[in-house]
């Protein structure tokens, strides 16, 4: 998602995104977490295992 402006996101925590570069905002996996299923989109921080059947379960971490 690119914006002109951060107005859109005055109701976000810092550390929900972030903006790259070229101007776009970037969810952190802490927001993905919060808002608590995948949106199918493949976000770059998705902690989701995206499937058609599966959204709501959060990948396991290797540790």
């Amino acid at each position: 998602m690119k914006i002109e402006g951060f107005s859109q996101f005055q109701n976000l925590d810092p550390e929900d995104y972030y903006q790259s570069g070229e101007g776009y905002i970037i969810y952190t996996e802490k927001y993905h977490l919060k808002r608590g299923y995948c949106c199918k989109n493949r976000c770059k921080h998705c902690p989701y295992e995206f499937s058609s059947t599966n959204t709501k379960t959060p990948k396991t971490k290797n540790t």
